[in-house]
């Protein structure tokens, strides 16, 4: 409080003494309060001490301001790391206290995000390190997740809000026993349940690898309808497969938790069940509303498609009316990767003097070689032999003869990379996203194709992480894949140039030493380069390089 009371009346020298006396109390009580817990806690980390040793150095430089800022930000993650960790968690619950659940760190120079979306609600159950909310970045998204098992009692963050990191999501109330059941006391529960006529809830079954989340296709019982063991009760599709929700006892459908149309995720309760005699006799006594047949029971999943596709529609109602002349605009909130990119493409249009120069390369003999080994490459490295791999060899040699390419501007300062670290810009259904192929100078082309095989997967399930798309000195585009003739792409920052590769299209050329005209597969290229660092001369050499390069393959065996 004194520190924030009077800083300007403080000379320098009371200045300096007071915060150097206040950092020394901070970090005794800090190392006390670490001690006296030491049975539930651990110790303070060395980053803490790191950072306090950097506060005190302002101190004593008379940077007041600044060190205060690092006191009060170092206390704060000094609490997260003691009120979060799981041996707190444990003696929480053991007092019979609330947890929090605080935003993760969430990479350098990434403070912030939103919300997008909250999986749990007051009163779920959560296990330990089970993902209770989703943080959206301009670059990938977080899984916020539960320090220990225990109920939640409180939510405090709503799809759509920024967040930062350390602000806390939810509270929840430990438990020493360990939140959900796992699936084999669940299992051994049902009859119990059962026996007790105690309600039972059906989840969202497992969806193999990679699958965590589908869409209802359809919802087969009503409340109050009698159901038998293992009867299907709901249909989930995903991207790969149509999933059946099963009841797991015999009984009453009690209330129904899931829409059609509605994202659920695996573990999320889709209904509950009452249990009781199942609908056999029921079903054999009433000939007049038999039970599904076989055929019936089939068409059931082909009806339920278009039910699933309905609320899709409905989603936009609110500017969609069924007029046929009417003209109606449907507005969507961009999204924190979406305003990131608009924001990096724009900026790099205001700062960089750009200039875009184009050739053209003949794939005949790349083509030729692709169909000859493709086969062998397959069997041999277990990944498909493709044409970017010899771009990306190419590139790399290119880079390697015309550094300036390499190189970045630091204010006034060139930075020359004697490394080749080139970003290959991937579509995924959120946006443009750039994972980088490191070292590509001492890599193969096996490596390079099953890195690219890799990264697109992940960009497709949105895992990629931010170390992945950290980095680059060099990007490759190819618009190609999409039908693009040619055009000018904009340079990456901090980057200094960019190689737009396009659609492969035959048309004549002249060839040989009497110029006959010939039909060939053609690819316009074009490279945009930063014309304040690299001349025109090394820009249309670089792109020359990669020509003769991916024209004549062997070359880059023979490096010449």
């Amino acid at each position: 409080d004194a520190l924030d009371a009077r800083p300007r009346a403080l000379n320098t020298t009371i200045m300096r003494r007071r915060i150097t006396s206040a950092l020394a109390r901070s970090t005794t009580r800090a190392v006390t309060t670490t001690t006296a817990a030491s049975t539930t806690r651990a110790p303070v980390s060395t980053t803490d001490a790191i950072a306090f040793t950097s506060a005190t150095r302002r101190a004593r430089a008379n940077d007041a301001v600044s060190a205060v800022s690092a006191l009060r930000v170092r206390a704060h993650h000094v609490r997260l790391f003691t009120s979060s960790s799981p041996s707190s968690a444990a003696a929480n619950a053991a007092a019979g206290k609330e947890s929090s659940v605080e935003v993760p760190s969430m990479g350098d120079s990434i403070t912030e995000g939103s919300v997008a979306r909250v999986l749990k609600a007051v009163g779920d159950e959560v296990e330990t390190d089970e993902v209770v909310a989703q943080i959206e970045t301009d670059k990938v998204t977080i899984d916020v997740r539960a320090p220990s098992a225990g109920t939640v009692t409180r939510v405090d963050a709503k799809e759509g809000d920024s967040v930062v990191v350390g602000q806390v999501v939810m509270a929840f109330a430990p438990s020493a026993g360990g939140g959900k059941k796992s699936k084999a006391a669940a299992s051994a529960a049902t009859p119990a349940a059962a026996a007790s006529g105690e309600p039972v809830n059906v989840d969202v079954p497992s969806m193999g690898d990679s699958i965590t989340e589908g869409t209802i296709a359809a919802v087969l019982v009503k409340s109050g309808q009698t159901v038998a063991v293992d009867e299907v009760i709901a249909q989930i599709e995903t991207d790969k497969v149509t999933i059946d929700v099963r009841a797991s006892t015999s009984g009453t459908v009690g209330e129904i938790f899931a829409k059609e149309g509605e994202t659920v995720t695996v573990g999320q309760k889709v209904a509950t069940l009452i249990p009781g005699a199942g609908p056999a006799k029921k079903a054999a006594a009433a000939p007049t509303t038999p039970a599904p047949s076989a055929p019936a029971a089939a068409a059931a999943p082909a009806a339920a498609k278009p039910a699933a596709s309905s609320p899709k529609p409905a989603a936009a109602a609110t500017t969609t009316t069924t007029t046929a002349a009417s003209r109606t605009e449907t507005r969507v909130p961009m999204s924190r990767l979406r305003l990131r990119v608009a924001e990096r493409l724009k900026s790099s249009q205001n700062t960089y003097a750009m200039l875009t120069t184009f050739n053209e390369i003949d794939m005949t003999n790349l083509m030729h070689m692709r169909a000859e080994y493709k086969d062998a490459f397959l069997e041999k490295h277990g990944v498909k032999l493709g044409f970017m791999s010899t771009f990306v060899k190419a590139a790399a040699k290119a880079l390697q003869q015309e550094p300036s390419v390499n190189a970045i501007i630091d204010g006034d300062e060139i930075v020359y990379r004697n490394y080749v670290d080139i970003s290959v810009a991937v579509s995924a259904p959120k946006g443009l996203v750039v994972p980088v192929l490191r070292s590509t100078e001492r890599m193969n082309f096996a490596d390079v194709e099953g890195s690219i095989a890799a990264y697109g997967k992940k960009a497709r399930d949105g895992t990629l992480s931010i170390d992945e798309m950290a980095g680059g000195t060099f990007t490759i585009s190819n618009g190609g894949v999409f039908g693009s003739l040619t055009g000018t792409p904009i340079i990456n920052p901090p980057q200094s140039a960019i190689l737009g590769m396009h659609s492969i299209v035959w048309r004549p050329v002249c060839v040989g030493a009497d110029h006959a005209i010939v039909a060939r597969p053609m690819m316009n290229v074009a490279l945009t380069y930063d014309h304040r660092l690299v001349d025109g001369r090394e820009a249309v050499t670089f792109l020359k390089s990669i020509k003769e390069s991916v024209e004549d393959p062997r070359r880059l065996m023979l490096d010449v």
